[in-house]
């Protein structure tokens, strides 16, 4: 805040950030909707992501092998197409023979965390950022191609056009190594 005079009325306007305070969604489960959920609304994207769900035991979300049991028809009948299938197999079968220890992601640097996420069809450095925020709650993530954050940082700081990567890495600069935080910042003031 102090770094920052507007992150500071930000801060103080929005309260204290969530991050890091509340139980994040399993990796696999976050993995499996951003596939899901890919060029979708939101709206769409839930209705297909609860079918999808609907093909499982209640009890809890299911592992690799269970995903990878469902034939492609069937992922089909939910809603997904043919390549989001394709992504899902991809993913299971990283996870299954090792190739992406999910369990391990916790331990790794984020630049490791965001090569081995995104060696996966389908997952991209977006994807692999939002898991590094919001699943392994990591301080110091700036997705410098996420929409809703340039928008906002063009919104806050009273810039003319959306501000491009230099621009965004010379701003938060001093809100380093706290740039997830501003992120979360800076998107919840695009819900007023």
């Amino acid at each position: 805040m102090r770094a920052d005079p507007v992150m500071a009325g930000l801060a103080r306007h929005h309260g204290p950030c969530p991050l890091g305070s509340r139980t994040a969604e399993p990796v696999l489960r976050a993995l499996v909707r951003a596939l899901v959920s890919q060029q979708l609304s939101v709206k769409a994207a839930a209705t297909i992501f609860r079918r999808f769900l609907d093909l499982f035991p209640a009890d809890g979300f299911p592992g690799p092998a269970e995903i990878l049991a469902v034939p492609p028809d069937r992922l089909r009948e939910v809603g997904m197409s043919r390549p989001k299938g394709r992504y899902l197999q991809d993913l299971c079968e990283r996870v299954q023979s090792g190739l992406l220890p999910l369990d391990g992601l916790a331990s790794m640097p984020d630049e490791e965390v965001v090569r081995v996420l995104t060696e996966v069809k389908g997952i991209g450095q977006w994807t692999a950022e939002m898991i590094l925020i919001f699943q392994l709650g990591r301080p110091d993530v700036l997705p410098l191609d996420d929409v809703g954050l340039l928008r906002a940082i063009q919104r806050v700081y009273g810039l003319r056009a959306r501000p491009k990567p230099a621009k965004v890495e010379k701003i938060a600069a001093p809100w380093r190594p706290f740039r997830s935080v501003a992120c979360w910042y800076l998107w919840a003031s695009l819900d007023e």
